[in-house]
């Protein structure tokens, strides 16, 4: 029997024009459910991307855009950018439906669930700005290993340079040179948090190099509210697939 009150996801997005393949957050297909998107005209790369405190203008901006997405037909919000996880308490209080801003919300779960000896590493689009405030407001410990891409030859240039071209062989190889030295230098990880959201396409071969079951926003969304969404409305969420944690 259809679902008479399917979950509706809303993405606030960046200004952005970059490409975003399948498992990105602006991708729909990376979505089991029906979802809409509300650009954040303000909110480009360089502006949310900062160690800084985002300035209340641009808070606003992002609240007003939730609303419009509610008023759309939203029953759940997100982001696409892990940086805003510095707004969430502030953006969840002004907003009538769960928001998820960012994938570092899940660190501390995560790390409940390791043994003994094992932590949580991060990979991050910029190591240079996910700031101290960043980790504080997920709740995640502020020794955190962290690695950034932007060492990298392509993801990080073609995001921070909003280009129209991606050479996804390049990012992968981007994304699998910060996990391998994560790895290397913090020898103790038992799992990766991928800040990023433009992360997830290539979760499944970071998670093949090492050996780690990697957790990204597609997994934190589907399996802790879409699925639930679907199970209270009595029927079968939809298979896991793209959300599905690699391990």
């Amino acid at each position: 029997m259809a679902l008479l009150n399917p979950p509706v996801l809303g993405v606030l997005m960046l200004k952005t024009g970059f490409p975003r393949p399948p498992g990105d957050v602006g991708n729909p297909a990376t979505w089991p459910c029906r979802c809409f998107y509300k650009v954040v005209e303000p909110a480009s790369v360089a502006a949310v991307v900062t160690d800084q405190t985002l300035p209340d203008s641009l808070v606003d901006a992002f609240a007003e855009a939730g609303m419009a997405l509610v008023a759309e037909g939203a029953t759940l919000l997100t982001t696409s950018c892990g940086f805003l996880v510095t707004a969430q308490e502030d953006l969840q209080a002004r907003l009538p439906v769960p928001l998820v801003t960012s994938s570092l919300l899940q660190i501390p779960t995560v790390a409940a669930s390791l043994p003994a000896g094992r932590r949580v590493g991060v990979i991050t689009f910029d190591s240079r700005r996910l700031s101290p405030a960043h980790l504080a407001a997920a709740g995640a410990p502020p020794d955190t290993p962290v690695a950034g891409l932007e060492d990298g030859r392509e993801l990080h240039r073609v995001i921070a340079q909003d280009l129209p071209d991606l050479d996804s062989a390049l990012a992968e190889a981007d994304v699998l040179a910060a996990g391998r030295a994560l790895a290397r230098d913090h020898p103790d990880l038992g799992a990766l948090v991928l800040e990023c959201t433009n992360l997830p396409p290539y979760r499944a071969a970071l998670s093949a190099a090492l050996g780690l079951p990697i957790y990204d926003l597609p997994g934190l969304i589907g399996e802790k509210h879409l699925a639930a969404a679907y199970q209270r409305r009595g029927e079968n969420p939809p298979p896991p697939g793209d959300w599905a944690v690699q391990k």
